[in-house]
């Protein structure tokens, strides 16, 4: 049975995915509504760039703070992402005017950044030896709902006390939060624990460098792909679905959150998977069925739009375990908060690149079809790179502490 300080840092490790995920995805929502009333005579496109800088700071921040991580350890580290996080959610519900709005996302996205580089190592470090898989399917599950209940919540807050309490109410739970685990900080109830050199399985500087080079091009592409659905999909089921949906936040929230909710369950079936064959094919496949599925969206009308959004979520979730244990094999242990710092300024770096992607292709084109069937074809070609990466990855798997 794992020790009780263990129990408590893979629950704050969850807590903090579901948050993260929670409050990159709420202002896609938001914004629908901001546009619909004509917040400070600004348009959607306009609205949704308020968001650039914030997604920006998600990814220029996450190498500091993987280094942070492994300098201060992840339970410090973690308790500024809570109270950060929270301060800056209440900072945007306060804000009177686009500029205000701006800085306080950029603030959101700056302590945002703490998590990935700093929470995922953590709970590597941290899972039993023979179910790394399960254990990050487990945890990215929880980020997967906090996409999803971020259609659900903001839905709700929105349409019963408008646009600002989407912010307050969220920003002050995550307060809380961060002042309860500061709580088990000081009480010495978290733990760090260390993954020892000598258990990492030792790869050639040319598997290293080469299976790195492979994973920057599809964690770039990986992560334009699931911010251009989590920023997309709100105003494409509003345009697609308004027979069904009609008026109001709650509904597209609705689908929005089934859509990540179905997605972050298909994340266990891909850790199941990762535990037992060959990473590489498991990763492969995820990125063949994306091809598809992707194109499709472009192609749907109505409830197929629903449908194969669906799939594009689960298939995009379901490689990460493969690819974060993939990282993990690859990389030193007491280089993981860099590793995965850098892993996450490719992904969230790729945030802003998808809010002008989308804002750009609407402009042009007046809906998403384009949009997505280029992800499609830009799946294709990582498909394609994948194929050089070592046959031996079913055997080298991360060796966390027991």
């Amino acid at each position: 049975m794992m020790p009780r300080s263990t129990r408590i840092s893979l629950v704050f490790s969850s807590i903090g995915h579901f948050y993260i995920h929670l409050f990159t995805a709420i202002y896609a929502i938001i914004v629908v509504t901001m546009a619909d009333i004509e917040l400070w005579q600004m348009s959607y496109e306009e609205l949704l760039q308020l968001w650039t800088v914030g997604s920006l700071m998600l990814g220029l921040c996450a190498i500091p703070a993987g280094r942070l991580g492994d300098s201060w350890g992840a339970p410090l580290m973690m308790t500024i992402f809570f109270i950060g996080m929270g301060v800056s959610s209440i900072a945007c519900a306060f804000s009177g005017s686009s500029f205000l709005l701006l800085i306080s996302l950029g603030g959101l996205g700056f302590f945002a950044s703490i998590y990935h580089p700093v929470g995922i190592p953590w709970l590597i470090r941290n899972a039993s030896r023979r179910a790394v898989g399960k254990t990050l399917a487990i945890n990215g599950v929880f980020g997967s709902f906090g996409t999803a209940g971020a259609g659900i919540i903001t839905g709700l807050l929105i349409d019963a006390y408008g646009w600002r309490s989407a912010f307050l109410i969220p920003g002050i739970v995550s307060l809380g939060t961060g002042l309860v685990m500061a709580w088990f900080l000081k009480q010495d109830q978290l733990t760090e624990a260390p993954v020892k050199e000598e258990d990492h399985q030792s790869h050639s500087k040319s598997d290293m460098f080469r299976v790195f080079a492979i994973l920057l091009v599809s964690m770039s592409v990986g992560g334009i792909i699931y911010h251009v659905l989590q920023i997309a999909l709100p105003k494409l089921f509003s345009e697609r679905l308004q027979d069904f949906l009609g008026d109001g936040a709650l509904g597209v929230g609705l689908v929005f959150s089934g859509v990540f909710f179905l997605g972050g369950v298909m994340q266990i079936v891909g850790g199941l998977l990762a535990d037992k064959f060959s990473l590489k094919t498991i990763y492969m496949v995820c990125w063949g069925l994306q091809i598809f599925v992707l194109s499709a969206i472009a192609a749907a009308a109505d409830i197929g739009t629903v449908a194969f959004a669906t799939l594009a979520v689960m298939v995009n979730v379901a490689a990460l375990p493969a690819e974060n244990m993939l990282l993990a094999n690859y990389t030193p242990p007491r280089r993981h908060g860099v590793a995965f710092g850098v892993k996450f300024v490719l992904a969230f770096i790729a945030a802003p690149i998808s809010i002008q992607l989308v804002a750009w292709v609407r402009v042009l084109t007046g809906d998403f079809v384009w949009l997505f069937a280029g992800l499609g074809i830009a799946t294709a070609c990582v498909f394609f790179v994948l194929m050089a990466l070592p046959a031996s990855t079913a055997q080298h798997r991360v060796q966390p502490a027991e």
